[in-house]
């Protein structure tokens, strides 16, 4: 029986295993791949997606849990790069890598509808997802001016650490 999803506004009848992990039927099923593969235990969350908008690991859901809800990836947010939190990570030239940003940006859009006005504290424990290159700094300040709603022309350009 195939499951019925709705992904980033489109509808996918997809031909999958109800218990095959959310992030494999995106990768490998319907070429969402910015949504990555990090640890494949729900602990890192390079896989962050949007599940009726809250955030999920996608490594760890089963896509039958999820049939019929609203769900977001990365490629969902804005065809442009023009998403406010997008927008607040490139004018903090957060990604070193870049592995983990997709979901590492799915989180803070989750963070940010929860609490629209995070304190530094609350976006330390509110983002659980893990930087192999330590951008932490760069993540929290990106999340602040997103909240803030601080434009691109809010910078000097100068790269921060």
């Amino acid at each position: 029986m195939k499951l019925q999803l709705k992904i980033n506004g489109k509808r996918h009848a997809v031909d999958a295993d109800r218990d095959m992990p959310l992030l494999w039927v995106l990768r490998d099923y319907l070429g969402y791949t910015g949504t990555k593969f990090g640890c494949g235990a729900g602990l890192c969350g390079a896989c962050t997606v949007h599940v009726d908008g809250k955030a999920v690991r996608a490594c760890i859901t089963p896509v039958g849990s999820v049939a019929r809800a609203d769900i977001t990836t990365i490629e969902g947010l804005s065809a442009d790069n023009s998403h406010p939190v997008q927008r607040a990570w490139i004018v903090e030239q957060v990604p070193q890598c870049g592995y983990c940003q997709s979901g590492m940006i799915m989180a803070a859009c989750a963070l940010l509808k929860e609490n629209p006005e995070p304190a530094p504290e609350d976006i330390r424990a509110g983002i659980t997802n893990l930087c192999r290159c330590g951008t932490y700094p760069r993540v929290e300040r990106a999340i602040l001016r997103a909240a803030r709603g601080q434009s691109m022309a809010d910078t000097d350009g100068r790269a921060q650490s």
